[in-house]
């Protein structure tokens, strides 16, 4: 077993720690399944690219059906309001 010491930013190391926690992961244990990839592959196991924009906003085109199934709209505009009403009684 080795040891391999790497510098991070904490913002980065907190949030990648949260989503590995939620996949029942630890830090040390993903960063052996990418190296293992390394292997396998003998290649970075993803694609590294560039960000598309400069202004961190996703490009329409990319956007597009992103939403579908998610956003509907009511046969009635006004029932989920009266759902709301109801709800807040």
């Amino acid at each position: 077993m080795a040891a391999i010491n790497i510098n991070i930013d904490s913002k980065l190391e907190a949030r990648a720690n949260s989503v590995l926690a939620d996949l029942g992961l630890d830090m040390s244990t993903a960063i052996n399944i990418y190296l293992q990839q390394v292997v396998y592959k003998e290649a970075i196991p993803f694609e590294i690219s560039k960000p598309k924009t400069t202004n961190n906003k996703t490009p329409r085109s990319e956007l597009r059906g992103k939403w579908k199934g998610k956003v509907w709209m009511a046969d009635d505009f006004n029932a989920p309001l009266e759902e709301m009403r109801e709800y807040m009684e």
